[in-house]
C-alpha cells in the first residue's frame, strides 16, 4: 500500500491510501470478474488493471499509515483524478512527422491523462478494422501501462460523407465512438443513419458541427477583425446551424449525440434549451475557447488558426458560463499537432489546429487562479462527465475506484516551447509564454508511470 500525505484536493488537505497489487486487493475484499470494466471491456488495458491493479482504499484527512505501507509526502501538490480527453488527433498512421501514437501518448501522460480518444482523420483514414487494430497494438506496445488509446471510427468511408464505414467490424475491433471529425457531414440522411447504427452498436456519435458552405474558404471568425485583415471569415451561425440539426435529429430519433468543440454562444443556447427538453445531447469545448478570442489571430498569427475559429469575447464569456452551469459537459484539447514548417506560411495556407495536451491543465489552472473556474469544474468536465458519457471507469476517490490519479505542482514555472513539449509539435498561440504549474507525478492502476 501507499499513503500519500498532505495533498490538496478541492480546497482541503487530504491523504490518499491505495493498494498496489492483487494480494492487497484480496485482503481488502475487492472482487473481480468479467463484468469488471478493467478485466473485460477494453482490449488495451495493461496489467496494472483488473485484480493486479491498484485501487483506492480511502481519501481522508490526517490518516495514519497502516502496517507495511509506504508513505509519500505531497505537501503543496494538488491531487487530481486522471483526466479523460475524448477528442485528440495523433496523426498515426500516415502523418507521423506531426505526431505519432508514442509521442501523443507521452504528451498525454505528462498532461495528466489516463484515456484519450483519437479521431479518424489519419492517412489512411481509420475506416476499417485493420487501422483500428494497428492503433491499439501500437498503443499497447509503446505504453503498456497507459495512458490508454481509444480509436474513434470514421462515420463514412474516407471521411467523404457518402457511404457509411463498416461500423460493426470497427466496433468489434475496439471502437466505442464514431465521428466524421475534420470533414463535417452535410447529408442529413447520412447523419441519421450514423446515429442509428452507432446506437445499435453501443457507439456514441460525435459530430463536428460546421456548415461546409458557410465555412468554405474561411480562415478565422467572421466579423470586424476579419474585414480589417481582409481574410474570409466563418460566421458563428455556421456552427449553430448544424448543432440545431443534430439536436432535432437526436430528439426525433430519441438517440444520443455528442457535439464536438463548441465555440460560440449561439450553439450554447441551442444545447441549453435541448437539455431542458430532455434531449440526450452532450457537448465539449477546449481551453482556448475559454481564454482567447479572435484578436489572437490579429497580425495573421497562424498558431491561433483553429477550427472552429476563435470567436468574440462575448462568446468566450458564454463558454465560461456554459462550463460552470453544466451546459458544456466535457473539456477536451482537440489536440491537433502540426510541424513547425506547416505553420510558417500565410494564414490562408496553413492548416487549422493547436497542440494542446502539454498545456491544457496549466491553462485551466490559470483560470482557477483567476476565480473563473474551480478545481471541481475541472474534475467534473475532464474526468467524471466524459467517463460517464463514454462508459469508462474512473477514479472518484471512493473505496474500490481504480487508482488513476496524479499530482500537479502549481509552483513549477516553465515556458511553452518546443523543448518543453512532449508532443512532437508546439503549434500553440501560447508559444513563448511563461506558464505556472505542471504535472509532477502520475499513477495509473496504482502503478507509478511518471
Amino acid at each position: 500500500m501507499i499513503l500519500f500525505k498532505n495533498a490538496l484536493y478541492l480546497g482541503k488537505t487530504v491523504d490518499l491510501l491505495v493498494t498496489e497489487n492483487a494480494e492487497e486487493n484480496a485482503q481488502h475484499g475487492f472482487v473481480f470478474d468479467e463484468k469488471d470494466g478493467f478485466c473485460g471491456t477494453y482490449q488495451n488495458y495493461g496489467e496494472n488493471y483488473g485484480n493486479k491493479g491498484g485501487r483506492v482504499l480511502a481519501l481522508a484527512e490526517n490518516m495514519s499509515p497502516p502496517e507495511n505501507c509506504s508513505v509519500c509526502d505531497m505537501a503543496g501538490k494538488i491531487l487530481f483524478p486522471s483526466l479523460i480527453d475524448v477528442h485528440v488527433h495523433f496523426r498515426d498512421p500516415g502523418m507521423e512527422w506531426k505526431e505519432d501514437i508514442d509521442t501523443g501518448l507521452e504528451a498525454a501522460l505528462h498532461g495528466g491523462y489516463s484515456h484519450v480518444f483519437c479521431m479518424a482523420n489519419t492517412s489512411p483514414v481509420n475506416d476499417n478494422a485493420g487501422i483500428t487494430r494497428y492503433m491499439l497494438e501500437k498503443a499497447r506496445n509503446t505504453h503498456p501501462f497507459g495512458p490508454f488509446l481509444h480509436p474513434v471510427a470514421a462515420a463514412t468511408l474516407g471521411l467523404k460523407g457518402e457511404a457509411l464505414a463498416p461500423l460493426g467490424e470497427m466496433a468489434e475491433a475496439g471502437c466505442t465512438a464514431v465521428s466524421n471529425d475534420g470533414v463535417p457531414l452535410c447529408n442529413t440522411e447520412i447523419v441519421r443513419r450514423v446515429m442509428e447504427y452507432a446506437s445499435d452498436l453501443g457507439m456514441l456519435f460525435i459530430d463536428h458541427c460546421e456548415d461546409p458552405y458557410l465555412a468554405r474558404g474561411a480562415h478565422m471568425n467572421e466579423g470586424n477583425l476579419s474585414a480589417k485583415l481582409g481574410v474570409k471569415g466563418q460566421p458563428d451561425i455556421g456552427e449553430a446551424l448544424q448543432v440545431g440539426r443534430d439536436i432535432m435529429l437526436a430528439e426525433y430519433l430519441d438517440l444520443p449525440v455528442h457535439i464536438a468543440h463548441v465555440s460560440c454562444r449561439k450553439s450554447v443556447e441551442l444545447i441549453r434549451r435541448a437539455k431542458e427538453r430532455g434531449v440526450d445531447v452532450t457537448a465539449e469545448t477546449c481551453p482556448h475557447y475559454l481564454i482567447l478570442d479572435e484578436n489572437a489571430v490579429d497580425n495573421y498569427n497562424t498558431n491561433a488558426k483553429v477550427n472552429p475559429p476563435l470567436r468574440t469575447w462575448d462568446d468566450v464569456l458564454a463558454m465560461r458560463e456554459a462550463v460552470k452551469s453544466g451546459v458544456i459537459d466535457c473539456m477536451i484539447t482537440d489536440h491537433a499537432p502540426h510541424a513547425e514548417h506547416e505553420k510558417e506560411n500565410p494564414l490562408d495556407m496553413v492548416p487549422n489546429g493547436i497542440s494542446g495536451l502539454d498545456t491544457a491543465l496549466t491553462l485551466l489552472w490559470q483560470l482557477v487562479r483567476e476565480d473563473v473556474l474551480t478545481q471541481e469544474d475541472i474534475v467534473r468536465t475532464y474526468t467524471v462527465n466524459p467517463a460517464k458519457r463514454f462508459k469508462l471507469p474512473y477514479n472518484g476517490f471512493e473505496k474500490g475506484d481504480v487508482a488513476d490519479f496524479f499530482f500537479f505542482d502549481p509552483e513549477i514555472e516553465w515556458t511553452a516551447d518546443k523543448e518543453s513539449f512532449y508532443s512532437k509539435s508546439a503549434n500553440t498561440p501560447f508559444l513563448g509564454r511563461k506558464l505556472h504549474g505542471r504535472v509532477c507525478a502520475a499513477y495509473l492502476g496504482g502503478k507509478k508511470v511518471l
